[in-house]
């Protein structure tokens, strides 16, 4: 069994400096791998990310994350992930990693992911370019998701957790407006995950959404915004069933 730690949202500023932090001191005691959703910071600046850095900067456990769409705001991604890279964290985009834990090797495939919506309510490659840019943007977005897992695949690792920003199901955006589900989640996350033999699917962006739901092939996800888990992470026991390439997960605790 591999305690996985996630949260997502966390949107730290000045204002949260240590306080967060705070409520990460003992993970090593709940949970093996800490991930992050995205929206790690506000507004995307370079000051903001040099928060972020310091809350998760030497925690006991290993940290794995993707960007956000607030990270992306002030234009200055790259330098964030650059901040939080040299802080020691695994930042992620169209890219895997297998963690040699202790309890087993753990693939995390990570991308940011982007809106288009879901069958049959999805945005289309017809029209005006900037449409056409909007559901491009959203189709690469799943084969960044699908490029990661595969590059995982490679590695064989026991277990794999798919981390996304966007909503890889319609169903962790109950609560939200239906009008806007369209631009918090990607049916093609989803099929990128069914396709990739993921064990556990992660991701945020819903603020008020719903913690639990499953892709089509019934592989878990969780939207882990911090809003929605109101702690400073949640735990999913990821352990083996009779059910070939699939586990169960559950909420072992709720932090902070």
């Amino acid at each position: 069994m591999i305690r996985v730690a996630a949260v997502g949202d966390v949107h730290l500023g000045p204002d949260l400096v240590g306080r967060h932090r705070a409520g990460l001191e003992d993970i090593d005691q709940h949970a093996d791998v800490l991930l992050l959703a995205g929206d790690l910071t506000r507004h995307g600046t370079v000051d903001e990310a040099e928060i972020v850095a310091d809350e998760y900067r030497g925690l006991p456990v290993p940290v794995v994350a993707v960007l956000g769409n607030h990270d992306y705001h002030s234009d200055r991604a790259e330098e964030v992930t650059e901040l939080l890279r040299g802080a020691g964290l695994i930042v992620l985009e169209g890219e895997g990693v297998v963690l040699d834990l202790p309890q087993g090797r753990l693939g995390v495939a990570g991308a940011k992911g982007f809106g288009l919506g879901f069958a049959g309510r999805s945005a289309s490659d017809f029209g005006e370019p900037e449409m056409k840019d909007f559901s491009r943007t959203g189709r690469r977005s799943g084969e960044l998701l699908a490029d990661a897992l595969a590059d995982v695949a490679t590695q064989a690792p026991d277990f794999t957790v798919a981390l996304t920003h966007y909503a890889p199901v319609d169903g962790t955006l109950v609560g939200e407006p239906p009008e806007i589900w369209a631009f918090l989640g990607n049916y093609l996350l989803g099929k990128a995950i069914d396709e990739g033999d993921a064990d556990l699917a992660v991701h945020g962006h819903a603020h008020a959404g719903t913690e639990r739901g499953n892709t089509e092939a019934g592989v878990r996800v969780r939207n882990v915004a911090q809003p929605v888990i109101r702690a400073a992470y949640a735990v999913y026991d990821v352990q083996t069933t009779s059910q070939p390439g699939r586990v169960d997960t559950s909420v072992q605790r709720a932090s902070g």
